[in-house]
């Protein structure tokens, strides 16, 4: 708790003077950001330090594995699907950045082929949202950890459009769903072609 307060400390030290009129506004007008980024929960990856993002840009979820669950209905918490549905229907957001990274927690816990039970382990059932990637990647040469995070990237864009108000502002209004890959320890970025699915350098 220290370290946070001393961090706080020489955030409104250094700053707080520079943002403090971007906050007042905000705090003014609302927010309006124009993409909506699902990232992982890693502490190395953090969206608006890799895309140098200020206030009120980046509208963001993270979670472990970067993961969007395909639409369902019925009873319980539905905490990323409740924000992407705030995201497309309440802030209008022109695009949706599936964000994975290199090196992933997620996807390694998702490839231990130890027991799982995801009917006692929070953990197990959403890492289970991973098993049709798995599925895909099997017997593809190369590590299978780095074949995952690009699968599991395309399996996540793919369960987005199964929501409905994903689907009609894809259509009504141009919606765009992107999928990325960050490098942490080169800080490199791929994208997705959404043509054919390969990840490309950005340069």
């Amino acid at each position: 708790m220290e370290h946070l307060i001393d961090g706080y400390r020489r955030y409104r030290e250094k700053r707080w003077p520079e943002l403090r009129a971007l906050h007042q506004h905000l705090a003014r007008q609302g927010q309006s950001p124009r993409i909506l980024v699902i990232a992982c929960a890693d502490s190395r990856v953090d969206p608006a330090t890799i895309f140098d993002a200020g206030p009120g840009e980046l509208f963001v979820v993270r979670n472990v594995a970067n993961l969007a669950p395909p639409f369902e209905q019925g009873a319980g918490f539905h905490g990323v699907s409740a924000a992407i549905e705030f995201a497309v229907t309440k802030l209008e957001v022109e695009t949706i950045m599936v964000l994975g990274h290199a090196q992933c927690g997620g996807v390694a816990a998702a490839l231990d082929e130890r027991a799982r039970d995801p009917a006692k382990s929070f953990l197990d059932a959403w890492i289970s949202l991973l098993d049709r990637a798995k599925a895909r990647i099997a017997g593809q040469p190369g590590p299978p950890a780095v074949a995952l995070e690009y699968e599991s990237i395309r399996v996540t864009l793919e369960n987005l459009a199964t929501f409905p108000f994903v689907a009609v502002a894809i259509a009504e209004r141009g919606l765009r769903l992107v999928g990325a890959r960050y490098g942490v320890a080169d800080g490199g970025l791929e994208v997705m072609d959404a043509a054919t699915g390969a990840f490309n350098s950005v340069l």
